[in-house]
């Protein structure tokens, strides 16, 4: 068995309302070439506000009507951790202390 395409996204470093469709476009192209798993990799981002929160639930809604694509975080520093954590997001996602952590879980024995 061949390991899925993997398409990582790097949010801005301030993830809000206002960069919340360039996620969304972003996973759309994604999915349009042939990724069977996202990752979105929060390294990059300090801050995210409930507008954020909002474009990643709209994002997941989107790939479960997808067949076959998944979505998974990881590398979400304190902050974000405890807004994921305070709005209960967290529950919804599968989310991974770093990228190495999801390969480990996610993409070991896919070969």
């Amino acid at each position: 068995m061949s390991i899925p395409t993997v398409t990582a996204i790097y949010p801005e470093p301030i993830f809000d309302g206002t960069n919340g469709p360039q996620l969304r476009e972003a996973i759309d192209a994604a999915i349009q070439a042939g990724a069977k798993i996202i990752l979105v990799n929060f390294e990059k981002t300090t801050f995210i506000d409930s507008s954020g929160l909002g474009a990643l639930v709209l994002a997941l809604k989107a790939i479960h009507a997808t067949e076959n694509v998944k979505l998974y975080l990881c590398s979400l520093n304190e902050q974000c951790r405890m807004i994921f954590e305070l709005t209960r997001v967290n529950s919804i996602f599968e989310i991974f202390e770093d990228e190495s952590a999801f390969q480990q879980a996610v993409l070991e024995g896919q070969t």
